[in-house]
């Protein structure tokens, strides 16, 4: 059977990381964000009151929703008006998540596959529960002899979320107009100096999704995955600074390393993932092996 505790640790970190679907989160007060009828995200009862200022921009809730003002009716004009107001709300102390404005626009739209009906500056994502999207490459190694090795990095101890926590061989956020792939080979090429040639032999092979809630707001998050399979002799080397170090350690060893603090939180899911994929935990020893699958996985 697996080990209790490693398995326990690992239940908790899922629940932490879909605390926004458990008793006691702020769910049930949230309103819907809406745009032209169709949900886009959740605002917190905090962040509603704060709108109640912007009459221009945000109609009065009705109905368990907040939405734009009819004028307010395109691309351009709905993404410039609530930049607007964020750039004003940017003043106020207790709006921690916008200490963290980082000049990237994030699309805003009801299911991935729907057209964009705004962006949105990615530091305020959380304040309405929009849906965020990201792209996580797992690199790994297989010997002679078929033993796995996966490389991991060590995030920059200046990284303004989670620094120097592990993370994986290269990952970054989805920025609006550009594309998945795209994204993959700018984030190994910026973050590992892959080349653009061997990045691209990355194979896409899962998405994981959650939703969690923290002082910052709501985050509601899916990782396109991909699995890159990369040559003994392949070292990464560290590009622009967002990263300290990379490791190549055995795969039993990364997965103990799931059990401890030393994890940025969604890399550690993405991780599992691999790990279940790979049947390096299996349905028959580990006793939360659905309670995981389904953590993995839950619809935004």
């Amino acid at each position: 059977m697996a080990n209790t505790y490693w398995s326990e640790k690992t239940l908790q970190l899922l629940r932490r990381m879909n605390n926004f679907y458990l008793p006691g989160s702020c769910r049930p007060n949230c309103l819907r964000f809406e745009i032209d009828g169709a949900q886009v995200g959740w605002i917190p009862p905090r962040v509603v009151l704060l709108l109640a200022r912007f009459p221009e921009v945000f109609s009065p809730p009705h109905g368990g929703a907040v939405s734009l003002c009819p004028i307010v009716n395109s691309y351009g004009r709905r993404s410039e008006a609530v930049d607007t107001v964020l750039q004003t709300l940017r003043q106020d102390e207790s709006l921690t998540c916008l200490k963290g404005w980082r000049d990237e626009k994030y699309s805003v739209m009801p299911k991935f596959s729907d057209a964009p009906l705004m962006w949105m500056e990615r530091a305020a994502t959380s304040l309405f529960g929009v849906k965020r999207y990201g792209v996580h490459i797992n690199g790994y190694t297989v010997s002679d002899s078929g033993e796995v090795s996966m490389w991991l990095a060590r995030r920059s101890p200046s990284k303004q979320t989670y620094p120097g926590l592990l993370d994986n061989l290269a990952a970054g956020g989805l920025a609006a107009g550009v594309g998945i792939k795209q994204t993959l080979v700018k984030e190994c090429q910026e973050e590992a100096c892959i080349p653009a040639a061997t990045a691209e032999k990355a194979r896409p092979v899962s998405t994981v999704s959650y939703t969690y809630e923290d002082e910052e707001g709501v985050f509601a998050e899916s990782q396109f995955v991909f699995d890159l399979k990369l040559p003994l002799d392949f070292q990464p080397t560290v590009g622009d600074g967002e990263v300290q170090e990379f490791y190549l350690l055995p795969i039993e060893e990364v997965k103990e390393m799931l059990a401890s603090d030393d994890f940025k939180p969604n890399c550690a899911m993405v991780v599992l993932d691999f790990l279940i994929r790979h049947s390096f935990i299996e349905a028959d020893t580990e006793p939360y092996y659905q309670e995981f699958v389904e953590g993995l996985h839950q619809t935004l």
